[in-house]
């Protein structure tokens, strides 16, 4: 019997001009759009009967500042679903304020890279199953030593670079390895972005998906490109566990009730 395939709407939020928390969507990380109010997308979100829900505060990093934790909380109170908050997670008590907020899951990506050991410290206190490494990463084309070269779709190979700090930044580490070490470490999920197909539509990074799902143990959630429901059947069939998406489901291209029958029809579900 096949494993039930999650679906995952993302909140990508920040700060607007007037200090506002809103969720907006760029394309490769950049050129962001206004798209909802978190709070409203969320309860959306829920009685669409999505799986969970991701909620990455997108320039924590970035601005050097705490989570917003009064939008968690908010955030928090109309789900119903088990809810991510990722983006500016840095430290321990990271984990416990955003935790105490309402989060069942807590993603981290660049204190990650900066302080592996954090992931062996939290995973040790607050289970592995709260632990969800993000792993934002790159194509590079020249050659790397000892990089795990993956081929691509038109039969060129290319390593995938781990970038930092909102993609503004190559960290030189294997997205492989590295999905490999965050295991290793205590990680409970891998969120993987391909910041080439960020925002496109053109479909998931097929190849780094499958490579990366083929090389760990623990579920892989492909992100970043979807367009149509046939993207994500495709990151299904090539190792997935789950499905992130944004774009579709904030500017109602289609609704997840919509994907998830969808799914049904091919046999997931």
């Amino acid at each position: 019997m096949m494993t039930t395939k999650r679906i995952i709407p993302c909140l990508d939020t920040t700060f607007d001009e007037s200090g506002k928390a809103v969720v907006v969507k760029g394309i490769e990380f950049e050129s962001l759009r206004y798209a909802g109010d978190p709070v409203e997308l969320a309860r959306r979100y829920v009685e669409q009967k999505a799986d969970e829900l991701v909620f990455l505060d997108i320039s924590a990093s970035t601005d050097d500042r705490a989570t917003m934790t009064d939008v968690i909380r908010r955030v928090a109170d109309v789900v119903t679903i088990p809810f991510c908050v990722g983006g500016g997670i840095a430290s321990f008590s990271d984990f416990e304020r955003v935790l105490g907020a309402g989060a069942d899951k807590v993603g981290i990506n660049t204190a990650a890279v900066k302080n592996p050991e954090l992931i062996k410290e939290v995973a040790g206190t607050f289970g592995s199953e709260k632990i969800v490494v993000a792993i934002d990463c790159k194509r590079r084309f020249e050659e790397g030593d000892g990089k795990t070269a993956v081929e691509l779709e038109d039969g060129r190979s290319a390593w995938y670079d781990v970038v930092i700090y909102g993609g503004k930044e190559l960290t030189g580490i294997d997205a492989i390895e590295w999905a490999q070490k965050m295991q290793d470490l205590g990680a409970g999920e891998i969120l993987l972005t391909s910041k080439d197909r960020d925002g496109t539509k053109d479909g998931y990074d097929i190849p780094v998906t499958k490579a990366i799902a083929e090389a760990v143990d623990i579920p892989v959630i492909a992100s970043g490109g979807v367009g149509t429901m046939d993207h994500i059947y495709d990151a299904f069939v090539n190792g997935a566990d789950a499905c992130l998406a944004a774009s579709i489901f904030h500017y109602e291209t289609y609704t997840v009730s919509e994907i998830k029958e969808y799914l049904r029809g091919r046999g997931m579900g």
